[in-house]
């Protein structure tokens, strides 16, 4: 009977094990590309209701009361040791007569633990109130709650450190001495580990209830999330809704959002929409915005961030210049950042490790050179990856350099310049990009040739904003744009040039599909990347309209360590000049 069992047993794993092979074996791998150009016909009837969803929506509104926390997010440090929990207390103000609320009034602490009950960890952070104001006339102020941010690094403990030496007390006695010192030494959280919290201030009775989060796997060769999602471009619309929803339903362990968040500076500051400078002020052109639009974003996306860790890489929609000609506002305001921990001395650029993989986030709105502090702190980040711990390699920012549609057609091309040999010398895996409001996947591709050691690149900027989808390519006859018209004043300087070789040499756009575009469709959607191992991983692209889960595309993305690490020149170090 025992042996009956067993055969069956093993019969059925076998299967198993069969089946699941023949349906891997149906998903292709970069192992069998470069792939032939593939263009989906767009679909007319996903134009949708691209329209943002109105302040009166109850997925937007405030639902708390007095300094209850609200807008709670999770964003990772740099290992999987710590985190930082993001909160919003108070509500915010618009109008002309606006009083700043005293971010010293409000407490950021946070109350945590393995069990629900009781939370036994507290930590403390800091907080800060900022303000968008404007010196003209018709203009409303805005200034925002308390934001909270806090870093929980794990328990501190208490314990004893044991010395033990020879006492000579004369010439013929000697004893053995022990010297034991008292001390404090923190632990950190535990890696795949899950944790309870509460946020607020505990001295007023404005805690938050109680969530949770889980923390990443310990980086190591076999050590990943289950499901990372990436996403770019989400605004608010009923889009966002929809993707925000799909995106849910595939449970990830990680968010990343490859740029332009609310989009609040589509809307005026008396909360119409308009998506250009205002006219009425033509001798001061300023670019108008309506804050209250970043916190229904971060109420509508409560729900899914205050358990899973989102980490954000600014946008141009992140700009958001203001008087004073400060910018970026916003976003260096309301998101916690692993910018000191990794090294970093901004924002707009750091890094992270998730398990297996290690994330470097660029910015391309802020200094890209060379003599940069951005390109040097990249060369010491790369430099100091152990691809024995971290064999993944991932980088994003905003806009993609391989793009082949005509909107944002070679608007990166000075960024490309300056850092592409950089990134290609060190075998970065992935490149994750938003900005076209359009999905696409290229082929392995460096210098704009076919390369089986460069990266693959992959836009994602469909989440749902307001700006409707790019639906046109610059290889289509009469599409291709006219070279000055492609700068962005954001990126830099004008690098964008023709092709001086291959099948488009001589000219600025291809007339078909590039060879390095393996797939491209414009739908609204989002990803999900699903690292196998050290070196296989599977990107899928899901569409909002297949509600059923359906893939649009689907790929092993896999490394060839062997082929390409430790064969390729690194380019001269600027190390010495930084």
């Amino acid at each position: 009977m025992f042996l009956t069992m067993t055969f069956r047993w093993f019969l059925v794993f076998s299967v198993s094990i069969a089946v699941a092979a023949i349906d891997d074996d149906l998903i292709p791998s970069t192992l069998d590309g470069p792939f032939e150009p593939v263009t989906v016909p767009y679909d007319v009837s996903l134009r949708g209701n691209a329209v943002d969803l109105p302040d009166t929506d109850p997925r937007v509104r405030r639902c708390v009361e007095g300094f209850e926390p609200e807008q709670i997010s999770v964003s990772l440090s740099v290992n999987y040791d710590s985190v930082w929990i993001s909160w919003i207390t108070g509500e915010f103000q618009i109008g002309n007569n606006i009083k700043p609320l005293n971010p010293n009034t409000v407490a950021s602490v946070v109350r945590y633990g393995r069990s629900r009950v009781p939370l036994t960890d507290e930590a403390s952070g800091y907080s800060l109130v900022y303000n968008q104001l404007y010196p003209f006339e018709g203009l409303q102020n805005y200034t925002s709650g308390i934001i909270h941010h806090v870093r929980l690094t794990g328990l501190r403990h208490s314990g004893y450190l044991t010395l033990t030496q020879t006492c000579d007390l004369s010439r013929w006695m000697s004893f053995v001495c022990v010297c034991v010192f008292f001390f404090p030494f923190n632990v950190g959280l535990k890696p795949s580990t899950l944790y309870y919290y509460r946020c607020g201030d505990p001295s007023i009775s404005a805690m938050s209830g109680i969530y949770h989060f889980r923390t990443m796997p310990v980086s190591g060769p076999r050590s990943y999330p289950n499901r990372i999602a990436v996403v770019g471009d989400l605004g608010l619309t009923y889009n966002t809704t929809d993707t925000i929803h799909n995106l849910k339903s595939n449970k990830p362990d990680l968010v990343l959002l490859v740029g332009d968040v609310s989009y609040a500076n589509l809307y005026r500051t008396n909360g119409t929409g308009s998506d250009c400078y205002d006219c009425s002020f033509p001798e001061t052109p300023i670019h108008e915005t309506y804050q209250p639009r970043w916190d229904y974003w971060g109420r509508f996306m409560q729900s899914l961030i205050s358990r899973t860790p989102i980490m954000v890489i600014e946008g141009n929609h992140e700009i958001e210049e203001q008087a004073g000609k400060q910018s970026f506002v916003a976003y260096r305001s309301r998101f916690a950042f692993p910018s000191e921990e990794s090294k970093s001395s901004s924002p707009f650029y750091y890094s992270f490790n998730a398990g297996g993989i290690h994330f470097i986030m660029l910015g391309a709105y802020v200094d890209y050179s060379k003599s940069a502090k951005q390109y040097k702190w990249l060369e010491r980040d790369l430099a100091n990856v152990d691809r024995s711990m971290t064999p993944w390699l991932v980088a994003a920012w905003h806009p993609p350099w391989y793009n082949t549609y005509t909107a944002h057609y070679k608007e990166a091309e000075c960024m490309r310049l300056e850092m592409e040999e950089l990134l290609y010398s060190y075998g970065v895996d992935i490149v994750f990009n938003g900005h076209v409001h359009a999905y696409e996947r290229s082929n392995r591709v460096y210098n704009y040739t076919l390369d089986p050691c460069g990266p693959v690149h992959i836009t994602v900027g469909d989440g749902g904003n307001r700006e409707k989808m790019a639906i046109e390519h610059a290889d289509e006859a009469a599409n291709c744009p006219e070279p000055s018209s492609t700068h962005d004043e954001d990126m830099g300087g004008f690098c964008a040039t023709n092709f001086t070789s291959g099948p488009a040499a001589g000219k600025f756009c291809w007339d078909q599909q590039p060879d390095y575009s393996a797939f491209r469709e414009s739908s609204f959607g989002h990803g999900i990347l699903e690292v196998k191992n050290e070196t296989w991983a599977l990107w899928t692209w899901y569409r909002n309209q297949d509600s059923s889960g359906k893939v649009g595309d689907q790929v092993y993305i896999v490394r060839q360590p062997e082929l390409c690490l430790g064969s390729i020149k690194l380019p001269k170090s600027s190390f010495a000049d930084s």
